[in-house]
C-alpha cells in the first residue's frame, strides 16, 4: 500500500458521539443564560473545538463564560459520550485489516484523547490506535497542521506515505497545512461539495468505500 501511516478525525468519522455532545450543550448553555439549543443547532459545530462551538452557537466571545463552557459541558457529556458513543458501519472492521496489515494508525481529533481511548477500549480497538492525539495534546486546534505533526512524529512516518481521514473542511485544512494526503468521508454533516476546493484523493459516502480504495492505493 502506498500509506505505511494512516490516521483519522474521531468525532462523525469514525463514530458517531452526537447523543453526548448534544446533552452536553443542552446543560451547558442554559446554565450560562443561553436558551437551549436544539439537536439541529448543535449537530452542525461537531468536531469544531468546544469552545469555537459555544462562540459559533451563542456569538458570545466573553472570556469568562467561554473558559466556564467545558467544564460544565463535561459535566454531562463525558461520561454519556464513553457510554453512547457508536462507530459507523465499517468502521471496525477497516480498523482492525489495517492494523493487521501493520498499517500505522492514529486519531487526530478535537475531543479529549482520554474519552477516545474509552470508547476504543470499549470495542477491543485501543491496540488499534498507535497514537491518539486529542485537544489536550495541542495549543493550536485544526486546521494548524500541529496535531497531525505530532502523529507523523509519534509514527514515525513520512509524509509522502501518510493519508488523514475527516468529515470537516478544518479536517482537510489540517492535511493541506501539513502538507499531507487527505481522504474525506461523508459520515458527518458536511457536504461533498465543501470539500472540492481542497486538495484530497477521495470522497468518499462513506467508511466501506473508503477500505476499498485504501485495497487499491498503490
Amino acid at each position: 500500500m502506498k500509506y505505511h501511516a494512516i490516521c483519522f478525525d474521531f468525532d462523525y468519522t469514525l463514530a458517531d458521539a452526537s447523543d453526548g455532545i448534544v446533552a452536553g450543550f443542552q446543560y451547558a448553555l442554559p446554565r450560562l443564560g443561553w436558551p437551549i439549543p436544539t439537536r439541529e443547532e448543535v449537530t452542525p459545530t461537531i468536531g469544531l473545538l468546544l469552545e469555537d462551538a459555544y462562540v459559533q452557537l451563542t456569538g458570545d466571545t466573553d472570556q469568562t463564560r467561554i473558559a466556564r463552557f467545558r467544564p460544565l459541558f463535561r459535566e454531562v457529556a463525558e461520561e454519556r459520550q464513553r457510554t453512547d458513543t457508536r462507530l459507523f458501519p465499517g468502521a471496525e472492521r477497516l480498523l482492525r485489516e489495517l492494523h493487521g496489515q501493520g498499517i500505522k494508525l492514529g486519531i487526530v481529533s478535537t475531543k479529549n484523547s482520554e474519552t477516545i481511548h474509552a470508547v476504543l477500549q470499549h470495542y477491543s480497538l485501543d491496540r488499534a490506535a498507535d497514537v491518539i492525539v486529542g485537544y489536550n495534546h495541542v495549543e493550536k486546534p485544526k486546521p494548524d497542521p500541529q496535531g497531525i505533526d505530532i502523529a507523523l512524529q509519534a509514527l514515525g512516518a513520512q509524509r509522502d506515505a501518510f493519508l488523514f481521514c475527516g468529515d470537516t473542511v478544518l479536517d482537510a485544512g489540517a492535511a493541506h497545512n501539513a502538507g499531507v494526503d487527505f481522504a474525506a468521508v461523508l459520515n458527518g454533516t458536511t457536504r461533498s461539495e465543501a470539500f472540492t476546493p481542497w486538495p484530497h484523493v477521495l470522497i468518499a459516502k462513506d467508511l466501506p468505500e473508503l477500505g476499498d480504495f485504501l485495497k487499491n492505493a498503490r
